[in-house]
């Protein structure tokens, strides 16, 4: 009996088993890297989508999980700043570059392919799904199953059109909550980018389509850019999705509203950062190599009563499809990656 039923568990989880099976640890913060293997079930959770993280949770726990009764541990988050930049690098390749600086938390790299979708790459903050420092995914066990839960986590992400987007928390925003609309929270609404948009201008209109929460009451921005070099910063203001877009070749987002100029930071360091990013932009001829866009990540990272917020930092080249990762400032220890590009 117990024979046939563990030949029964691994028949109805073999995917979620392989996705188990593929996690790697890359460091010790611990950054993690996982193969998503199968459909996550996206277009069935996009009918009726989620008021709130409760929701998402239960989606997962029974569509990803079988309902098996485990606790994601999804819970607010004290507030953070994050700095995402785009610029071209010397051989004109577009290079979208990020930094999480938030209260400590380990990640993970999670590759998907799903059935209806494009393929991608995203990073996951695990903490979110109830990981710490010396719990977190570690291959075909228990306590991993909650990380079949992040294709619905994804705090920025590259996929194949060579599209990408990141999230920024900002003091407050707006969005639409009304007109019968499905609602998606903030994580979702990047795994909706991520699987169905090819361009800025795809991934603008998908993200007008829905009403928005804002996942773990983090208020946030979205800067977003693909492969031709045309980027948007997203940010929801009088209850709608507006769009603030630059003339330059390259465009800095670092945590204040800037919607109509209205400069609204967080009263932390956000000028500070943009300036530095931009002014460091402008010296450079208004591109910057890969290796200097590393260093400017490190640079920036955020620094706060002693402690560094900076949890990961990640390169992604929309051009080629590559891109280069790193936790808690460790540009010793740099995870190389790839997404294989397809034609628009």
């Amino acid at each position: 009996m117990l024979l046939v039923f563990a030949a029964v568990l691994s028949l109805v989880f073999r995917n979620e088993l392989r996705s188990l099976a593929s996690i790697q640890k890359l460091d010790d913060h611990p950054l993690l890297r996982m193969t998503y293997c199968g459909d996550y079930g996206f277009d069935d959770f996009l009918k009726k989508g989620a008021k709130s993280d409760g929701d998402v949770g239960q989606f997962i726990t029974k569509r990803l999980l079988r309902g098996l009764p485990i606790n994601l541990g999804i819970t607010d988050k004290p507030g953070g700043g994050c700095t995402v930049f785009m610029v071209k690098n010397e051989r004109g390749e577009v290079l979208f570059c990020r930094n999480y600086d938030f209260p400590y938390t380990p990640a993970m790299q999670v590759f998907t392919s799903p059935n209806n979708g494009f393929r991608s790459v995203s990073t996951v903050e695990l903490d979110f799904l109830g990981y710490t420092k010396t719990l977190f995914p570690s291959g075909v066990n228990l306590s991993s199953f909650k990380a079949l839960g992040a294709p619905y986590m994804p705090w920025d992400g590259m996929n194949e059109k060579g599209l990408a987007i990141a999230l920024l928390s900002v003091p407050e925003a707006h969005g639409p909550s009304g007109d019968n609309k499905i609602t998606l929270g903030t994580t979702t609404i990047i795994r909706l980018v991520l699987d169905k948009a090819s361009t800025v201008e795809e991934a603008v209109e998908l993200m007008k389509q829905y009403n928005i929460y804002f996942s773990a009451g983090i208020t946030c921005q979205f800067l977003i850019a693909d492969r031709s070099g045309h980027s948007v910063l997203a940010e929801y203001w009088d209850n709608a999705l507006q769009t603030i877009t630059t003339t330059d070749d390259f465009q800095v987002a670092s945590n204040f509203i800037a919607y109509k100029g209205l400069n609204i930071g967080e009263g932390f360091n956000e000028f500070e950062r943009y300036d530095t990013v931009k002014g460091a932009i402008e010296q450079n001829g208004g591109y910057l190599y890969e290796q200097q866009a590393i260093d400017l990540l490190a640079q920036v990272g955020i620094y706060y009563n002693g402690v560094d917020k900076l949890q990961w930092s990640v390169v992604y080249n929309l051009t080629t499809g590559k891109g280069k990762i790193f936790a808690h400032r460790n540009t010793g220890n740099i995870s190389s990656f790839g997404v294989e590009p397809t034609a628009k």
